[in-house]
């Protein structure tokens, strides 16, 4: 028995986005309690939605391309949860920029949640809690838009946690150079070059990008990311990035792409998270798969392991 009382999946679906935000609240409040592994896990069983996470540097547009995102979904009807990833405040360990300011919703749609979501000390962009809000959402929501804290090249953590990765590239930033000195070729499922009404600056961009990805292999059968030229402001480009994201989802459903693709990222979220509590010999130490076996689900899993690991420290030598 906890002291927060922890709904159940139902409930929060039932609540509208005033259950969406108290449960988003309880990630924080009633971390590590049973209770609440139970309704994450249950969450994890029974994804509603689509993940699609934007990264990409500062500047280039990711809030913009949320905001026509977030139109487009809406007019299809569907339902859509956004976390937008911010870097930490130093002092208070909160959101600093506050993403929320730069989307534009209609507080009264119902269909549209909206949560800033601090990075804290993950260069990643993606703490546990960022992962668990994640997870939540995905259960209840249509779509769910992961907008990344945007740092560069240490953006990795986004592909644990979206389906489709789309990474935003700004013309004549030298961006695309970037993307072919990081060696992150193999991190997008699309790439979008934004701002496309810079003209012969982003064509180009888009040339280099799509050259670059003719660097890496592939197998028969892979996935190779579409580049495609995007004006979010304009809404140029919109319904073919669309189609490209459309692209990728139907390539994930077949032969269980999608499913294997969520397993892989549930057993990273444990294996991250013993690590991140005890390092590299806990991580040794722990058999994930049986612990993912026995408990259910992923979140299940890191509160045995935990539980065993510390009751192995507490023992006596």
């Amino acid at each position: 028995m906890t002291r927060h009382a922890i709904p159940s999946l139902d409930a929060i679906r039932a609540g509208g986005k005033p259950a969406v935000a108290r449960a988003l609240s309880l990630i924080e409040i009633a971390h590590g309690s049973a209770d609440l592994a139970r309704l994450l896990d249950a969450c994890a069983a029974d994804p509603r939605g689509d993940v699609l996470g934007l990264t990409g540097p500062p500047g280039v547009g990711k809030s913009t391309l949320t905001n026509a995102l977030i139109s487009d979904a809406r007019r299809q009807g569907r339902t859509v949860g956004v976390v937008a990833v911010d870097p930490s405040s130093r002092f208070t360990g909160g959101a600093l920029l506050g993403d929320r300011t730069r989307l534009r919703t209609d507080p009264d749609d119902q269909g549209v949640f909206v949560r800033s979501m601090a990075a804290r000390d993950r260069l990643g962009g993606l703490s546990d809690h960022a992962v668990a809000a994640i997870v939540l959402m995905r259960a209840v929501y249509d779509l769910v838009v992961v907008e990344s804290v945007g740092i560069g090249q240490s953006e990795g953590d986004i592909a644990f946690v979206a389906d489709t990765v789309l990474l935003c590239i700004q013309p004549g930033s030298g961006d695309s150079l970037q993307f072919m000195k990081a060696g992150v070729m193999e991190l997008p499922d699309v790439v979008c070059v934004t701002k496309a009404d810079m003209g012969e600056p982003a064509r180009r961009a888009m040339a280099d990008v799509a050259g670059a990805l003719t660097l890496a292999e592939h197998a028969p059968g892979d996935w190779v990311a579409p580049v495609v030229l995007v004006s979010a402001a304009s809404g140029a480009g919109l319904a073919d990035l669309a189609e490209a994201v459309a692209g990728h989802r139907a390539h994930l459903a077949e032969a269980a792409r999608l499913f294997a693709r969520r397993a892989a990222q549930a057993r990273h979220w444990v294996e991250d998270a013993v690590r991140v509590r005890f390092g590299l010999r806990g991580l040794a130490a722990s058999d994930v798969d049986a612990a993912l076996a026995r408990e259910g689900g992923p979140f299940g899993a890191i509160a045995r392991i935990d539980a065993d690991l510390d009751a192995r420290l507490a023992r006596p030598h």
